[in-house]
C-alpha cells in the first residue's frame, strides 16, 4: 500500500518537474526514491518537502536576476557618495549642511557655530571688585587667595600656561551649576528663569578660552598630567560644595573671575613691554570673537579679559540673589551675557 501511495505521488511529482525545469525534476526524483525506501514515516516528511518547494516556486533565474539588481543598486550609491565627506553621512540620513563664512569660503569649525559668535564688550568695568561684607564672603574670598598661592608658584611670570590652567578650572563651574538646575528643574517640574542656559554659556565660553590657549601655549607632558588631576579634584569638590551652599559655589567663582582678570591684566603688561611676543592670532579666537584677520594676542587677551569682567558679574549676582532668601529662577537671567 505504502509502495502504491509513494509511485503516484512520484509519477505526479515528475510530470509537474518537466514542466518546470530539469532542476526541479532531479529533485523531485530524489525526493521519491528516499520515500520508497524508508517507509511510511517519511510520507509525512514528503508533504513537508513538497510544501517548500510548492512555497518558494520562483524560478532560481528570477531570485538570481533580482539579486544582480540589488548588488547594482548597492554599487551605484556607493559609486555615489564616493569622495564625498563621510563625516556627513549617516545611517539615519542626519547631516551637517554646507556653511559658509560671510566671504563665501567654508566654515572651517565644528566645535561652533558662526551664529554662536559675537563681538566682546570692552566697555565693561575692570576694576570692580565685590568687597567681603558676611562670614560667606571671606571664607570664599580666602579660599580663592589660598587657591592662588600654588599657582603663582609653579607658574610664576608664564602666563600662557597659567591661563591655561586657569581656563580648565574656570569652565567647571558654569557645567556644574547648569547641570544640577537641570536636575532640579526636572524633579521640581519648574522653569529655571533661564539660568540653565546662562550658565552653560558661561562654560561654553570658557572652553572656548581654554581651545585658544591651547594653540598658543602647546602644553607640555606635566602640564597636562596637572590638569587631570586639577580638574578631577575641583569638578568633584565644586560638586559637593553646590549641592551644600549654592551661594558660596558663585562667590567663590565670582572672586575667581577677579583674580582671572588680574591674571590677564599682567599677561597684557608682558606684551605691551615685549617680555611676551604678540604673535598672531589663532585662527580659532578670530572667528569665534570676530576679529580682524590680522588680528594678534594682545586683541585676544583682552576679548578673554572682557569675558572674565562678564562671568565675574554674573556669578556675584548669582549668590547676592541667594543671599537675599530667593532662588535663580526668581530673578531672570542674564542671557547672552558673555
Amino acid at each position: 500500500m505504502n509502495r502504491f501511495i509513494v509511485r503516484l505521488v512520484m509519477q505526479s511529482h515528475l510530470s509537474n518537474g518537466r514542466s518546470i525545469s530539469n532542476g526541479h525534476v532531479c529533485s523531485s526524483a530524489i525526493v521519491g526514491r528516499s520515500l520508497e525506501l524508508s517507509g511510511q514515516h517519511n510520507v509525512v516528511t514528503l508533504v513537508r518537502f513538497e510544501w517548500r518547494r510548492m512555497m518558494s516556486s520562483t524560478p532560481a533565474s528570477v531570485e538570481n536576476a533580482s539579486s544582480g539588481r540589488e548588488e547594482k543598486m548597492k554599487n551605484s550609491v556607493t559609486e555615489e557618495t564616493k569622495g564625498k565627506d563621510s563625516s556627513a553621512l549617516s545611517y539615519w540620513g542626519i547631516s551637517r549642511p554646507k556653511i559658509t563664512r560671510a566671504d563665501g569660503t567654508d566654515w572651517p569649525w565644528n566645535c561652533f557655530m558662526p551664529w554662536e559668535t559675537y563681538s566682546a564688550e570692552l566697555s565693561i568695568d575692570l576694576k570692580k571688585r565685590h568687597v567681603p561684607k558676611n562670614f560667606v564672603d571671606k571664607f570664599a574670598f580666602r579660599t580663592v587667595k589660598l587657591l592662588r598661592l600654588p599657582t603663582d608658584i609653579f607658574f610664576q611670570r608664564r602666563y600662557g600656561s597659567r591661563a591655561m590652567m586657569l581656563e580648565t578650572v574656570a569652565a567647571v563651574p558654569g557645567m556644574v551649576g547648569g547641570m544640577l538646575l537641570h536636575l532640579k528643574s526636572l524633579r521640581k517640574f519648574q522653569q529655571s528663569g533661564g539660568w540653565i542656559k546662562a550658565l552653560l554659556e558661561e562654560a561654553e565660553n570658557e572652553r572656548m578660552h581654554l581651545m585658544t590657549m591651547v594653540e598658543l601655549v602647546k602644553p607640555k607632558w606635566y602640564e597636562r598630567l596637572l590638569v587631570l588631576t586639577v580638574q578631577g579634584v575641583f569638578f568633584n569638590a565644586f560638586f559637593v560644595l553646590y549641592v551644600l551652599s549654592p551661594k558660596l559655589a558663585h562667590r567663590i567663582v565670582g572672586y575667581l573671575e577677579e583674580e582671572a582678570i588680574h591674571s590677564y591684566t599682567e599677561y597684557l603688561k608682558d606684551i605691551e613691554s615685549g617680555a611676551i611676543e604678540n604673535v598672531a592670532a589663532p585662527a580659532i579666537a578670530i572667528d569665534y570673537w570676530r576679529l580682524p584677520k590680522d588680528a594678534r594676542l594682545k586683541e585676544v587677551i583682552t576679548v578673554i579679559r572682557a569675558d572674565e569682567a562678564h562671568h565675574r558679574d554674573v556669578n556675584h549676582f548669582a549668590s547676592d540673589i541667594h543671599f537675599a532668601g530667593k532662588e535663580l529662577k526668581d530673578a531672570p537671567a542674564p542671557l547672552d551675557y558673555h
